[in-house]
């Protein structure tokens, strides 16, 4: 790292924790198992994109010897957290969605699903 002018400790500080929640929600995906795996594990792999992409960043401005440029700086700064956004969304949606039943449909479509239907009560 010091190669692209960064010390070893702060690249560990920032990829640390997303390198952590990876390991972590990777054994509790294999664990518990949601609705939506897939979508899960691309939003723990955008995180740790999101966290490694200004030392890529940097790495490519070195490699192409452009890294006094700051306008490509600025980019950086609106890229990274997009892409987290990007990632806590999609986690979002892969524990909140709905699980799909057998039938492909989602609860309530009749096709399968494991919601428990009541028949309609008349009452008075």
């Amino acid at each position: 790292m010091e190669v692209i002018g960064v010390p070893w400790f702060v690249a560990v500080r920032h990829l640390g924790p997303p390198l952590f929640l990876l390991v972590a929600g990777g054994a509790l995906l294999l664990w518990r198992r949601p609705p939506r795996r897939g979508l899960a594990w691309a939003a723990l792999a955008t995180n740790l994109a999101a966290a490694a992409l200004p030392y890529l960043w940097i790495g490519a401005q070195t490699l192409a010897d452009q890294a006094e440029r700051t306008v490509y700086g600025l980019v950086m700064t609106l890229l990274q957290p997009g892409l987290v956004v990007v990632a806590w969304s999609l986690l979002l949606v892969a524990l909140a969605a709905p699980e799909r039943g057998p039938g492909g449909g989602g609860p309530g479509d009749g096709k399968g699903s494991t919601v428990d239907r009541r028949d309609p009560e008349n009452i008075g």
